[in-house]
């Protein structure tokens, strides 16, 4: 078992010109990340560009109603697509709309043997963590991408203090983790650079060893854990056609500013996050090296 060096092709929209990873065309950045040793790249659509650059495609859908599940599964699957991550529901789900969603999940990834991973995610079905926690133990085969950002940030797990015990509770979804978002924030800042002052690094590290431990556990022998650096700009586009993400929060640009009002250059931030998610994955081989077997 191993971990993979994806990205999220969102970490390349609207790059500044001094960024590392700009390039004149999508393709020629496709060519930047295959000489720069990534193995896949997942998109919401335009999969074909990916795989002609010779990397692996992996999915990205919203989904709302159980019927879209099937349809989706086996197109994605025709696609060649590595596997799909889901944003699910909406966030105002009823616990009995939740389970016909995963229901449904579960039984068209069986039918086409195409794997769909519920992300973590805000408005959708796991913004609330607690509800989530109990989602799982009606479905204990739900697996997940991990973009912990969300919770991070928008549930505070560092609230009281108390961010040991409030992870310690999410071990039943890190045992469950099959693919990360790569994006780290502090308690206010969904997406801050990595060389900001407090203790979101370390929490990072530990939530992001703890999901490598769960997935050198359970995973199946031979399994690559994605790991997709997410690091989004704050718009893409101009004026009335501008689409605002708001996830990278761009200063004042002045004059001489190389990221034009961006803080740091995502790109190479997103090289910055594969060393520590190597590092987390490092550790975690250590430790459940030195783990008693469970009978």
């Amino acid at each position: 078992m191993r971990l993979r060096k994806d990205i999220h092709l969102g970490t390349l929209l609207a790059l500044p010109p001094a960024s590392r990873g700009w390039r004149a065309s999508l393709d020629e950045q496709l060519q930047l990340l295959k000489a720069e040793g990534y193995e896949g790249a997942q998109a919401w659509d335009g999969w074909g560009a990916i795989q002609r650059a010779g990397l692996d495609a992996s999915g990205i859908a919203r989904v709302t109603r159980p019927e879209q599940l099937d349809p989706l599964a086996r197109q994605h699957r025709a696609e060649g697509l590595l596997y799909t991550n889901l944003h699910l529901g909406t966030g105002f789900d009823s616990d009995a709309e939740m389970d016909a969603l995963a229901a449904a999940l579960l039984e068209a990834q069986a039918r086409h043997g195409h794997r769909l991973l519920v992300e973590t995610h805000r408005a959708t079905a796991t913004q609330d963590i607690w509800r989530t926690l109990r989602w799982v133990e009606r479905f204990p085969d739900l697996r997940f991408t991990a973009d912990l950002s969300h919770w991070y940030t928008g549930q505070e797990l560092t609230y009281g203090g108390e961010f040991a015990e409030r992870m310690a509770r999410l071990q039943p979804v890190f045992e469950r983790v099959r693919a990360f978002h790569g994006r780290i924030g502090n308690s206010g800042c969904l997406q801050t650079p990595l060389d900001r002052p407090g203790l979101y690094l370390d929490h990072y590290r530990a939530m992001w060893t703890a999901c490598c431990a769960g997935f050198l556990r359970h995973a199946e022998p031979g399994s690559a854990l994605s790991f997709n650096a997410e690091l989004l700009p704050m718009a893409v586009g101009e004026g009335a056609h501008a689409m605002w993400l708001h996830y990278q929060q761009a200063t004042q640009a002045a004059p001489t500013d190389p990221w034009q009002g961006e803080p740091c250059d995502r790109f190479a931030d997103a090289e910055a996050l594969w060393a520590i998610i190597c590092a987390c994955f490092h550790q975690a081989c250590h430790d459940t090296a030195t783990e008693t077997p469970t009978p």
